[in-house]
């Protein structure tokens, strides 16, 4: 998968928290060197593997995973030349003996675990070896019994060891007038008397060393010399009949070098499985059901990374729709809801639990594609925009059915028009490719366009406009605003400027500010109400009444149903609030045999079912009785066209009109 994609999902931390529950460094290795699988058999089989081992570590029960303590290096010279040392032996045993607990414990367990308990079925006990190594080598040293020479030459050893301590102590007794200390010394592995510098001539032998200060001669007794010269051949004896013994243990050990290297590989695949399980358990893990057709539905899922109490989420993809266009205010949510997305995406696919509630559903991709964060680099002086072409360009090297698209803030970092339009071509082409695609945007032409187009869907973190506080909540079929108006307000920007922001936002920028009026009030718009008249003196100059602003009550306020003596049909000009966009627009068109009524919103028309619409103020509050509605709903050079076509026949002239999808 792509590295930067994982990169940006954080999923280097996962494997980070995971390591601190392996023991082995098989187990820390192949946690370091794990990557998502494709395989959607394999990510199965490696799910159900951690949810055994939850299961069994859940049930209280202790495995006895055996430790690889010393067995690295026992590996590595296996071979070699290198002749093992009782600390080797010792390790490899207690390897054994882990190894044949390890063995009967999964054998017990084959009916709960059948998957990770037929891994030590495929384990060796290696009797032989392990009886050798107890018979030779006992506490960490190698035993009498481990050879008959070895024997022997030990009980010479003691014999002389005896002979030597008589003649010692018998010297000890006969100088004790003359000696520096009452205590026997060794030099060079020889035994000496240390005696009284003045007194070296009382005792025959040979002077070894002498004090740092001179006061004191360490004699070696001419009376044990012969005794120690013969100690010290049976000790290079015994250490030639040992190196036997060793010698002999390391190629039995040698000719078990498969065996050894299946056990360990073995005990450092479980070390692996149960860190899963561990971690499983510390993060609230559980296992997912699988699907290759692009479907992920997320029930209860949190972020494994946040330190703190997170709003579960609930997600739904790839049945009615593949892509989805999320929208909300700042620091909503919407960010974590991608990272949510992606990184419990690649941990299951990497064979772990992850935070949801039973019976989720996550996809098998085999790529992934990931745009959050600007991306910048001061190095190379990249623009947000640079950075996001960039990054949609590596999604276009590689993005098909199989391929899990996540964008943050869509058309984000260059002009709002063009960015819009090249968002909508992008989300089109990842669309046609079949790829799952979750987005987040501000711009309502996106969410529009998500709207109307089949295999798109809206959905919008929740907010509580009260308090002005995020609620973290997805809510999928609905899209979402930013705020900013109400924000603005409650912070304290004054009322009249909202209200003309939000004239200004419904209708569009106005070319010019009208003659004679106040820059921040509302006026006729110079196309419709003065430019078009000067072309034509007879056209009536009734200024355009610009719509109320909506009210400041919340879009969940506003979407309230309202009392209503008598049912009542939108008529041209009623002002309507779409909920699912958040959005207020203009009736330019009755409500046809489906249903669906014409409405248009920042100047561009749609066509919405009567359903999705409330009245929010009468057209007889907004404009005079017999007003001219194409003033409104009609361009200024089709209004022309049709002054001119009304008045007398106008050959090649004709009127062009918008269709509305």
């Amino acid at each position: 998968m792509n590295e930067k994609a994982l990169q940006r999902l954080e999923y280097g931390k996962i494997k980070e928290a995971l390591a601190e529950y392996a023991v082995s460094y098989l187990g820390k290795r192949q946690i370091a060197e794990l990557l998502p699988i494709t395989a959607m058999s394999v990510v199965r089989a490696k799910l159900d593997e951690t949810a055994e081992a939850k299961s069994l570590l859940q049930h209280g029960a202790s495995v006895p995973i055996p430790s690889l303590e010393g067995m690295e290096n026992i590996l590595e010279l296996l071979g070699t030349g290198y002749v093992f040392s009782e600390k080797d032996f010792m390790h490899m045993n207690q390897f054994l003996t882990s190894c044949a607990q390890l063995m009967r414990y999964m054998a017990a367990k084959s009916g709960a675990a059948p998957h990770i308990s037929s891994y030590a079925a495929s384990m060796y006990t290696m009797d032989a070896l392990k009886s050798e190594i107890e018979r030779c080598i006992r506490h960490g040293q190698i035993a009498d019994s481990a050879s008959k020479e070895l024997m022997k030459v030990r009980k010479r050893l003691a014999v002389f060891e005896e002979r030597l301590k008589s003649k010692l102590d018998s010297l000890m007794s006969r100088h004790r007038s003359i000696l520096q200390e009452h205590v026997l010394s060794t030099r060079n592995g020889r035994y000496v008397l240390p005696v009284k510098k003045e007194h070296r001539k009382l005792v025959k032998g040979t002077v070894l060393d002498e004090s740092a200060s001179g006061q004191t001669v360490y004699i070696e007794p001419a009376e044990v010399m012969t005794i120690q010269f013969e100690l010290t051949g049976l000790k290079a004896e015994e250490a030639r009949e040992e190196l036997k013994v060793l010698s002999d243990l390391t190629a039995l050990a040698e000719s078990c070098d498969q065996q050894l290297l299946t056990n360990v590989e073995t005990v450092g695949t479980y070390d692996f499985i149960f860190a899963k399980a561990k971690y499983a358990l510390a993060i609230g893990g559980s296992n997912v059901e699988l699907s290759d057709q692009g479907i992920i539905d997320l029930r209860e899922a949190k972020h494994p990374l946040l330190n703190r109490p997170m709003v579960p989420l609930n997600f739904v993809i790839g049945r009615r729709y593949k892509s989805l266009i999320i929208t909300g205010p700042n620091t909503g949510g919407k960010t974590l809801t991608l990272k949510t997305i992606g990184l419990l995406t690649v941990m299951a696919q990497s064979g772990l639990l992850v935070p949801v509630r039973e019976g989720s559903l996550l996809s098998v991709f085999n790529h992934l594609a990931v745009d959050i964060g600007d991306g910048q680099s001061i190095e190379h002086a990249l623009s947000t925009f640079s950075a996001h072409i960039r990054n949609v360009n590596e999604m276009l090297q590689f993005a098909d059915r199989s391929t899990l698209i996540l964008i943050d803030e869509m058309a984000s970092g260059t002009d709002p028009g063009e960015g819009v339009g090249l968002s909508v071509a992008i989300l089109e082409e990842l669309h046609r490719r079949g790829s799952t695609v979750v987005a987040t945007t501000h711009f309502t032409e996106i969410k529009n366009f998500a709207d109307m187009t089949p295999g798109f869907e809206n959905a919008r973190m929740e907010f509580d406009a009260d308090r002005l506080q995020p609620l973290y909540r997805l809510r999928i079929g609905e899209a979402g605003q930013s705020y900013a108006f109400l924000i603005a307000l409650k912070l304290g920007l004054p009322a009249g400027l909202i209200e003309r922001s939000r004239e200004i936002t419904a209708r569009g920028l106005p070319e010019s500010l009208p003659q004679g009026t106040q820059a921040a009030g509302p006026g006729p718009e110079p196309d419709e109400a003065s430019t078009a008249d000067k072309d034509d003196p007879q056209e009536e100059t009734t200024p355009v009444p610009a719509p109320l602003p909506p009210s400041e009550k919340e879009p969940e306020d506003a979407a309230q149903p309202v009392p209503e003596e008598a049912p009542r049909s939108f008529q041209l000009g009623d002002c309507v609030y779409i909920a699912y966009l958040g959005r207020t627009g203009i009736v330019f068109e009755t409500e046809d045999a489906r249903g669906n009524v014409g409405v248009m919103i920042q100047n561009q028309k749609f066509k919405i079912n009567q359903k999705r619409l409330k009245l929010h103020i009468e057209n007889k509050e907004l404009y005079p009785d017999n007003y001219d509605f194409d003033i409104v709903f009609e361009t200024k050079e089709n209004r022309k066209k049709r002054k001119l076509m009304g008045r007398k026949h106008a050959p090649g002239v004709t009127i062009e009109t918008q269709s509305e999808e």
